[in-house]
């Protein structure tokens, strides 16, 4: 069984910033001339934005769905003395070190559900994952799913996991479901819930969430507000997502009765 593991590339250009959404992502060109977009630890929801991102699209590529690369992506801070923008100049000072990028998929266009690609297993797939890690944004208004080369891709899983928010409460959701899944962009297409959740079975165990949390910087999991330390945060985030493994018999129910 394969390990699972995460590219670090360093920033060599800021090329231009993505003004969709509050968090104002950029691509940028790395060390490995591959385009990346930028999502920044300096933005609004700061580095939880980055690991919900991080562990939603690892879980999502575990599953085999299509998830463009992440790669971790080492930012220095002589991008925000060149920069113009006050508002961007801020935003590179408050990211030096340690950010999240993905893979640009040049020439895809935004899912459209009326027009858009989605076999009925993806859709099915993608549902439940949403589910197990309570994605709030992935609705027609903001479907973050694109079409490139004819095949569904996955973007943006940064609103997920929002129990750590709050780390006081975090508890209260283990074993719990997802009602708002009935807004989910796919649920009409999601007819092979079964079938989907028998694969996730297959191809995610506790252990192989245990590797995708460990994959998580060890400064992103600084807060303030909590005394937990980022071994407590780890096991946490390990521990929610195998309660929601241990539920998603419940969680196919659920969405196949919101259906």
């Amino acid at each position: 069984m394969s390990k699972i593991d995460i590219r670090t590339v360093e920033v060599l250009q800021y090329l231009q910033p993505l003004r969709e959404g509050g968090s104002l992502p950029a691509i940028v060109k790395a060390d490995d001339d591959i385009l990346y977009v930028l999502k920044f630890r300096g933005a609004g929801q700061g580095t939880k934005a980055l690991i919900a991102e991080l562990i939603g699209g690892m879980l999502a590529k575990e599953i085999g769905l299509n998830m463009p690369e992440l790669v971790l992506m080492n930012l220095d801070d002589s991008f925000s003395k060149t920069e113009p923008d006050e508002e961007i100049q801020d935003l590179l000072k408050f990211s030096v070190g340690t950010n999240l990028g993905l893979h640009f998929l040049s020439g895809s266009i935004t899912y459209d559900p009326l027009v858009s690609i989605a076999d009925s297993l993806s859709a099915s797939k993608v549902v439940l994952l949403d589910s197990m890690i309570m994605n709030i944004d992935r609705t027609a208004k903001n479907t973050n799913l694109l079409n490139w080369n004819k095949e569904l891709w996955l973007i943006d899983h940064g609103a997920s996991l929002y129990f750590h928010h709050n780390w006081a409460t975090w508890e209260r959701y283990l074993g719990s479901t997802f009602p708002s899944i009935k807004d989910h962009v796919l649920l009409e297409r999601a007819d092979q819930l079964t079938e989907a959740a028998a694969e996730i079975k297959q191809s995610i165990t506790k252990d192989k969430i245990s590797e995708i949390v460990a994959l998580i910087p060890e400064d992103w999991l600084t807060d303030q507000s909590t005394a937990l330390s980022s071994t407590e945060m780890r096991n946490a985030y390990t521990e929610f997502l195998s309660s929601k493994l241990d539920i998603i018999d419940s969680l196919v129910k659920e969405a196949s009765d919101a259906r």
